[in-house]
């Protein structure tokens, strides 16, 4: 893994970025996470898999293929998954347990007591967090960035793509203490150079100084497309890419504390990534000098259809993304003729 200043930070991305899931080509985030957890346990023997009845959606069945005795499916039973990784890393074992968003709820009562509260090395690989497409509304994992953010001891990392993938499960596994990696269910093209990352910081994308798209894992890729579209109307729109959820980059946002916000989560509004910006401004009394709008989903589970039309739906895609912006900064405009 490769720690550091992120190589060319604030350049310019390419114009034109693909929303992850429109390129059927690009290797999706389960099989970035089942090759790069191959590749460590390669080199790692305490590295063990667990899943709950999902080895074929999380790409566990893949790491089975290849370490038939590493492997445990413990079926339909999310609380003992969990509890298992926690006995296994108390043995000094490295457990990787890889469960849908949706049913990591189930396990939540042993992820705070048996995992978090003794600070056990499990590393808690989140696949269908956001919204999952043409599945039933039970699916959609738009609860983990708030359920997460309430347990102490877990640090919580989404990744944009599947080189951040691969660099955060390897540096998950090389600490002592619990990780949560969350991950969409969809394509995971590379979005940025691919070189010398840092994925424990945010990551400025693109330079903006009308305003910043503050995002989390691949809604990076749509905020990229619409501070393009703004760029065609005259409007400067960074974008910066947040990587951890648990501990915010502290210093990332203290520099942006000027500049207007929209943040940018497949999760619900409610106690997630928007909310926890809101926070750390106002605990570090910086609140009076910011301004902020959240882009997620308002109190709901999230309807049946595509994922494309999901991120439609609830305000997600680039042009909704792009109108939200329209919106804030003529909000500004009035608030300061008003003044």
């Amino acid at each position: 893994m490769i720690l550091g200043t992120d190589a060319g930070e604030g350049d310019a991305i390419p114009a034109k970025v693909k929303a992850p899931g429109a390129d059927a080509a690009a290797v999706s985030f389960t099989d970035a996470f089942a090759r790069a957890l191959i590749d460590l346990a390669s080199r790692d023997p305490r590295i063990i898999g667990i899943t709950a009845a999902m080895p074929t959606g999380t790409g566990l069945s893949k790491f089975e293929q290849a370490f038939p005795e590493r492997s445990y499916d413990v079926g339909i039973c999310e609380q003992h998954a969990v509890t298992f990784a926690a006995g296994l890393a108390a043995e000094g074992m490295r457990p990787v347990t890889a469960l849908y968003s949706t049913f990591l709820q189930r396990g939540y009562d042993q992820l705070i007591h048996d995992v978090c509260l003794q600070s056990l090395p499990v590393v808690f690989a989140i696949d269908r967090a956001g919204l999952v497409g043409e599945d039933s509304p039970t699916q959609n994992g738009v609860f983990d960035l708030s359920y997460l953010r309430a347990v102490p001891n877990l640090r919580v990392l989404a990744p944009r793509d599947a080189t951040d993938l691969a660099l955060m499960l390897e540096w998950a596994l090389s600490l002592n203490e619990p990780v949560a990696l969350r991950y969409a269910r969809s394509a995971a093209p590379d979005i940025g150079d691919t070189g010398n990352r840092n994925v424990c910081a945010a990551q400025r994308l693109r330079k903006g100084d009308d305003l910043v798209f503050l995002t989390v894992g691949p809604c990076a890729a749509a905020a990229l497309n619409a501070a393009q579209l703004l760029a065609q109307e005259g409007v400067s729109a960074g974008v910066v890419d947040a990587r951890s959820i648990k501990p915010l980059d502290t210093a990332m946002l203290d520099s942006l504390r000027d500049t207007p916000l929209v943040t940018v989560e497949e999760n619900t509004l409610y106690g997630g990534f928007g909310s926890a910006v809101l926070e750390y401004y106002e605990q570090s009394e910086q609140l009076h000098r910011v301004q902020v709008c959240r882009a997620g989903l308002h109190d709901v589970f999230g309807d049946l259809a595509t994922r494309e039309e999901q991120l439609r739906m609830y305000g997600l895609d680039a042009d909704s993304l792009a109108g939200m912006a329209r919106e804030m900064l003529h909000r500004r405009v009035r608030t300061s003729l008003a003044d």
